[in-house]
């Protein structure tokens, strides 16, 4: 079994094998999460290396006093993904795209239990209540900002917020 401190500090410290290595072990989770967010393969595999890069580059501002690896990881691959969607060549790309993109965007992105599987937090997510499941879906899964996911529950801005604070909590406190 890998000892994932020592595999940390060695990704700290430069090491080109622990790079190899957690590249492994999270390479596909990583790239689930940021193809959940693009929907297309091609540039979740170009962001996947992004993400690992830039991380590589800022693995000194790591702390596992914050939280674990995965999640630092996971947040700079969100991240990323949501800022390419949000990007004027993103769009400008997916401006023609045929009608079967659109299909697939609602079919995949009504499920959140089967896409959170994906990622090992399906049994901590489905612990939370049914509103703190739609803000995450929303924030975190669908890349919404909290003003679009205010106008999409048709809630205050203000109650968005303290959900989604209140969630990740909830969530921080099962998982650690």
């Amino acid at each position: 079994m890998v000892d994932i401190q020592h595999l940390i500090i060695r990704f700290k410290d430069k090491d080109q094998s622990a790079f190899e290595e957690l590249y492994t072990m999270y390479g596909e989770s990583i790239h689930g999460v940021v193809f959940n967010i693009v929907k297309d393969s091609a540039i979740a595999d170009e962001l996947m290396q992004d993400v690992f890069i830039k991380a590589w580059h800022k693995s000194g501002t790591y702390s596992s006093k914050k939280g674990r690896f995965f999640t630092w990881i996971l947040n700079i691959a969100r991240n990323a993904a949501i800022d390419k969607v949000r990007s004027k060549s993103y769009k400008q790309e997916k401006q023609n795209l045929d009608a079967d993109f659109f299909v697939d965007i609602i079919k995949s992105n009504e499920n959140l239990n089967s896409r959170t599987d994906a990622i090992g937090i399906k049994k901590f997510v489905s612990r939370l209540g049914e509103k703190c499941k739609e803000v995450i879906e929303l924030l975190y899964f669908k890349g919404f900002t909290q003003k679009e996911a205010s106008q999409t529950m048709q809630t205050p801005i203000g109650t968005i917020k303290t959900r989604n604070r209140n969630c990740i909590k909830q969530l921080r406190d099962m998982v650690l």
